[in-house]
């Protein structure tokens, strides 16, 4: 348990559960923890922290019951998911100085698909929490390393253009599938999942670390292209909606709208 899920003891794949955990648990749980208590302090709600502390756990704890789905036994990763990393993330956090550093001087941001329900199908669609920092190169004008990650992980260069905006282009490896890996003989039952990765790319437009437009390609049997157009791009006088285009791994198109809610209107067309 320890050498997998928590130790960075193996640089191998079918031995690194615990990449995920300090990325997406520890440093992503931890930021959006963050993000949601600033969002409910400007918003002038009582209690800040409670309700940034009860909408995070709920969506973390969402999150684990999606991924065990219907497996019943001992299973390791939302031991170390739930009660170690997310724990230590929100205890990081919480530290105005850890905070700062991640939001300023690494320019942390969320840059998360826009979800959509598509309610001829009872599907949602678009779904996928991502994260990106970014960080100057010295002695290079205008040209800083990023890295954007969620169920991959992509590396790449952005371009700084003038009036904040900025270009990137980015690649890397995707999870395609969540494989159990095989009882190596010690007999304990438990169950212990690695992952199988393929390649994935992106182009990113972002106006001062806000995402403007993103378009992913990958092999996963998911999405294969995913273009995600948000709200600030395209103006109907005082409306301006986010609008995403996804092709699928069968070549079924998916289409969405989104507008000032948690989640949009899609459809998928066949």
């Amino acid at each position: 348990f320890l050498s997998r899920e928590v130790i960075p003891t193996s640089v191998k794949f079918r031995n690194a559960q615990y990449y995920p955990n300090y990325y997406n648990h520890l440093i992503g749980g931890g930021f959006t923890y963050r993000a949601l208590a600033d969002w409910y302090r400007y918003h002038q709600f009582p209690q800040p922290r409670i309700w940034a502390f009860t909408s995070w756990f709920a969506y973390h704890f969402l999150n684990e019951v999606v991924e065990n789905n219907r497996y019943s036994g001992p299973n390791v990763d939302p031991i170390s998911d739930f009660y170690v990393f997310n724990t230590a993330g929100f205890i990081l956090f919480s530290f105005d100085k850890v905070a700062g550093f991640f939001a300023n001087t690494l320019n942390m941001r969320d840059w998360s698909f826009m979800p959509a329900i598509d309610p001829w199908l009872g599907s949602i669609e678009n779904n996928g929490q991502n994260f990106m920092t970014r960080i100057k190169l010295p002695y290079v004008r205008n040209l800083s390393l990023m890295y954007h990650w969620g169920t991959h992980g992509m590396y790449g260069l952005s371009y700084h253009r003038k009036r904040g905006n900025t270009y990137s282009l980015a690649g890397g490896l995707v999870v395609k599938d969540l494989v159990e890996i095989k009882d190596d003989g010690s007999g304990h039952g438990v169950r212990e999942l690695t992952a199988t990765l393929v390649w994935t790319a992106g182009v990113f437009w972002d106006h001062d670390n806000s995402l403007m437009a993103s378009l992913i390609l990958s092999g996963t049997k998911g999405y294969k292209a995913r273009l995600n157009i948000y709200p600030g791009v395209v103006k109907l006088g005082k409306f301006s909606p986010g609008f995403f285009l996804n092709l699928r791994k069968d070549n079924q198109m998916v289409l969405g709208l989104h507008y000032m809610l948690p989640v949009g209107l899609g459809r998928r067309v066949r």
